[in-house]
């Protein structure tokens, strides 16, 4: 079962400093939510905190370009809503906490699941014009070939989702 209820992303969203179809919005974050959810099939990633990541990651930017401290952020805004939102035990928000937190500093090293959040992040960046390079990936899995290409032809076409509508009841445009 999905801890993505409608009513926990209308509350992130509620405080989105951005547009909702922009660049790190909706769209964005469904995109990293099924790149996790694949490379999640081939990793022992925890599959709850991935899809945590996914919203939480860029849900407190205020600019599209450099913004240091939206991964902070966000993870805040994960602790708040933690208990009344969604409920994650302690050890797994810990990591949680952690990739939100450092998600665009570089590293590769780190627990598969973190791993694995940021991969697919990453996994993403032909939407702004950067093709992911494997060697700063973190995962063997995320830079397999047929990944790579399957997550570039959906990042570089913007592609919504369908569980952005039907999943999550939001209407955003491409």
């Amino acid at each position: 079962m999905s801890l993505l209820t409608p009513r926990l992303l209308s509350r992130i969203l509620d405080g989105y400093a951005l547009r909702p179809n922009g660049i790190h919005g909706v769209a964005h974050w469904a995109r990293v939510l099924e790149n996790g959810q694949r490379l999640a099939g081939l990793t022992p990633a925890d599959a709850d905190v991935i899809e945590l990541f996914a919203v939480f990651h860029d849900a407190r930017r205020v600019n599209d370009q450099r913004d240091d401290g939206h991964g902070r952020r966000g993870a805040e805004l994960a602790g708040e809503l933690r208990g009344e939102y969604f409920e994650l035990d302690d050890a797994r928000f810990a990591l949680l906490d952690y990739a939100c937190r450092e998600h665009t500093s570089g590293l590769r090293e780190a627990d598969p699941t973190v791993q694995v959040c940021w991969d697919a992040d990453r996994l993403d960046l032909l939407r702004v014009g950067r093709r992911p390079h494997p060697d700063l990936l973190c995962t063997d899995a995320a830079r397999m070939p047929d990944i790579l290409e399957w997550a570039n032809h959906r990042a570089w076409r913007l592609e919504v989702p369908e569980l952005v509508s039907s999943g999550w009841q939001l209407a955003v445009d491409s």
